[in-house]
């Protein structure tokens, strides 16, 4: 169920304890990607991964509606981001997430499409559960797929070839060579282990790191397939899950 498409009584009605909340950024992705990647590829698989533990487990899943801004502020160099403050972040996610607690959707997957919302993300669902009568995880797409055969990058291969599989309308062709060869090789300036730059300008003049044309739709959709599934076996993990916090020693 879609919160945004239900009326207050169709999630009155909802027997469930389940609910996802997509959470993405709106952000540069090179001249050829659009600025809100991050969030459509979440609210597409939150989308698809409840559907396909509803269908295995004949058990509802609400999903929220995306929230579309993140922790962004090292694409700020590149015009139409937009970003929030770690703790702007913290406070509005968990919010979210207890709002959907209070009326009974209490085990709570966030479903995340941006690398720099990870750690606060973490936190945050942490303190959820330590702190409420809530359960929450975090979910991170790419870091559930199997992508050794195509680079992550940002508004790399595997960005690229996710939507060139769910939203090929948005992907600019004709932008893809420039953004191969006025873009970066790598994430960051690096020595000695240590990452020396805090803003994505800083080492890729059009904000891309990899080859995008690398990426395929064929790519795309196993990618999507993959995402998906561990979604939907993380549901039914955390559906499953004795989730009684151990008293403090």
């Amino acid at each position: 169920m879609h919160l945004a498409e239900a009326t207050w009584t169709d999630a009155d009605a909802a027997d469930t304890a389940l609910a996802v909340l997509p959470v993405g950024s709106t952000e540069q992705h090179g001249p050829h990607a659009p600025l809100g990647t991050d969030a459509l590829t979440a609210e597409a698989v939150a989308a698809a991964g409840a559907e396909q533990f509803e269908d295995a487990h004949e058990t509802e899943v609400v999903v929220a509606p995306a929230i579309p801004v993140g922790v962004a502020e090292e694409h700020r160099q590149f015009t139409g981001t937009l970003w929030v403050s770690e703790d702007t972040f913290r406070d509005y996610v968990r919010e979210t997430v207890e709002s959907l607690a209070s009326h009974g959707f209490d085990r709570v997957v966030v479903v995340n499409g941006h690398g720099g919302n990870v750690d606060a993300l973490r936190e945050l669902c942490g303190r959820v559960t330590r702190d409420t009568d809530a359960y929450a995880v975090p979910f991170t797409w790419f870091d559930a797929v199997d992508a050794e055969d195509v680079e992550m990058g940002h508004g790399g291969p595997v960005e690229t070839s996710i939507l060139r599989h769910l939203h090929p309308e948005l992907v600019r062709e004709d932008s893809l060579d420039a953004a191969a060869e006025n873009g970066a090789d790598r994430w960051g300036d690096w020595e000695g282990g240590v990452n020396l730059a805090y803003d994505t300008a800083e080492f890729s003049e059009n904000g891309a790191v990899g080859d995008p044309r690398e990426g395929s739709e064929r790519v795309g959709e196993r990618l999507f397939d993959e995402a998906c599934a561990a979604l939907a076996a993380l549901l039914a993990r955390v559906a499953d899950r004795d989730v009684t916090v151990p008293d403090h020693r």
